[in-house]
């Protein structure tokens, strides 16, 4: 399965955006979806995980109020809608899918490594 991302873009602070993830390609499998995001020099950041089934989410203390996941079961699109965005939002943003399910979730799904299915990334610019 490849993930394509698009949204993304340069905004003021306050401003609101949304992020699409769409999975194309044959997949027989439900992914735990999570975002994560990465500036230059710092590792990639968690920022928000959905499980499979789109019944759970959750999400980094930093955009905890103002980001929400969400995705169209089975198979279909995931979302992070941005809402009050900051600067210290400005980041490239990726998607990525893992099978991670039960008692992993959500712990295994914040962390990078657990991922090998990724998005291209797109660009989130918060200017104050």
């Amino acid at each position: 399965v490849e993930l394509v991302q698009t949204g993304g873009g340069s905004v003021e602070a306050g401003a609101s955006l949304r992020l699409s993830c769409v999975p194309r390609g044959p997949s027989g499998t439900s992914y735990a979806m999570t975002w994560f995001r990465q500036t230059p020099g710092k590792e990639r950041e968690f920022v928000a995980t959905i499980n499979w089934t789109g019944g759970s989410a959750y999400y980094a203390d930093s955009v905890k109020g103002r980001f929400t996941v969400s995705r169209n079961n089975p198979g279909g699109a995931v979302y992070l809608q941005m809402d009050n965005l900051i600067s210290e939002d400005t980041a490239i943003y990726y998607c990525a899918a893992g099978a991670i399910y039960g008692m992993n979730w959500p712990d295994q799904a914040t962390w990078p490594s657990e991922f090998d299915i990724w998005g291209q990334g797109t660009q989130v610019t918060v200017s104050a």
